[in-house]
């Protein structure tokens, strides 16, 4: 857990600030923390990070270019030591994923007090601000953690979800909460520009029907811009369970393009086909770039077996990770795989 304490600092630190600079990770539980704190600072800038092995030090120009007061990172699992080192203000980090072991930054990650505490980075965010409860729960929700304030949730937006929704996955693919869910996720798809774009506008949104019944022309153009992104989405989720699995194992590869639809269509397909292993890998400059997941089996320690002396990397929870692989030791990678299901 992040402690009541903890939270107070982070708060202290936000509120002291005059120009905060947040950067924030590329999915939905990642730009519903940047949008809390957003919300709450009403001043500040943010940068989106797109999927890397690690927030790199190129991330340094940005804030040398806008000379903020204080940084904060948000929902990214590893930082480069030399990011850290070249910024010479504050940097407060939120994160959820296994505790990094970087010196320099006011780090807060609730792993580190309870190993299996799962509650995402919106979770701390919401924890922070108290406000734009619905963002609150968009964000938890897509990174399967139903939170415990979804009664009051359920209150003010009673066709959004089901109390009686117990599972996480069923929340992200069977409710109205989840179709929004889907919409924040391709609003930050696309080029760095667009992304940012899409993140102000998004802050501008003050309830969830102003994008799912496009109630307002903010809500309208992101409804819209997430429409012309799942167009794709939909033929490929068809390919993808068209597909025959060997055996636990459900792989399929695609290549690249100006969208990932990696980690959102593994998580939509492990809930079509929960007795599997999916790996949905990403060609992309000589590597292979995937999501694996599971609903039953724990996926974490046969990645990890199956990148001992391999060029690549990769990690995360214990039924999904994400790993990026050389596309020439690809074949090795997968065959750890067929070996440890069978």
């Amino acid at each position: 857990m992040i402690t009541k304490e903890q939270i107070g600092e982070i708060k202290n630190y936000l509120d002291k600030s005059e120009n905060p600079l947040i950067f924030f990770d590329d999915d939905p539980d990642g730009l519903c923390s940047y949008l809390l704190l957003m919300k709450y600072l009403q001043r500040g800038k943010g940068v989106v990070v797109k999927r890397a092995k690690e927030m790199s030090a190129d991330y340094v120009r940005k804030v040398n270019e806008l000379s903020p007061d204080l940084v904060v990172i948000l929902d990214i699992f590893e930082v480069s030591q030399d990011f850290i080192d070249k910024v010479n203000v504050p940097i407060v980090w939120i994160d959820h994923h296994t505790p990094s072991k970087r010196k320099g930054t006011h780090y807060y990650n609730p792993k580190f007090i309870t190993p299996n505490d799962e509650r995402p980075t919106t979770y701390w965010c919401y924890e922070i601000t108290k406000s734009s409860l619905w963002l609150g729960v968009l964000g938890s929700i897509s990174d399967w953690y139903i939170p415990s304030y979804i009664k009051e949730f359920i209150k003010e937006y009673p066709d959004l979800f089901d109390l009686k929704i117990k599972d996480p996955a069923e929340a992200n693919f069977s409710t109205r909460i989840g179709e929004l869910i889907k919409i924040f996720n391709f609003a930050v798809k696309g080029t760095a520009s667009d992304s940012i774009k899409n993140a102000n506008i998004l802050l501008k949104i003050e309830n969830p029907y102003e994008i799912l019944n496009q109630e307002s022309s903010r809500g309208k153009y992101i409804y819209k811009y997430a429409q012309k992104k799942l167009k794709f989405y939909d033929s490929m989720l068809k390919k993808i369970l068209d597909t025959k699995s060997e055996g636990k194992l459900l792989l399929f590869t695609y290549p690249t393009g100006d969208v990932s639809y990696t980690s959102y269509i593994s998580n939509h397909v492990q809930y079509l086909k929960p007795d599997k292993l999916i790996i949905i890998a990403r060609e992309h400059k000589g590597y292979y770039k995937m999501s694996v997941r599971s609903m039953k089996i724990k996926v974490r320690p046969i990645l990890e077996k199956a990148l001992v002396g391999v060029d690549g990397y990769g990690g995360g929870h214990e039924m999904a990770c994400g790993a990026t692989v050389n596309k020439n030791d690809f074949d090795r990678f997968i065959g750890v795989f067929k070996r440890e299901l069978k």
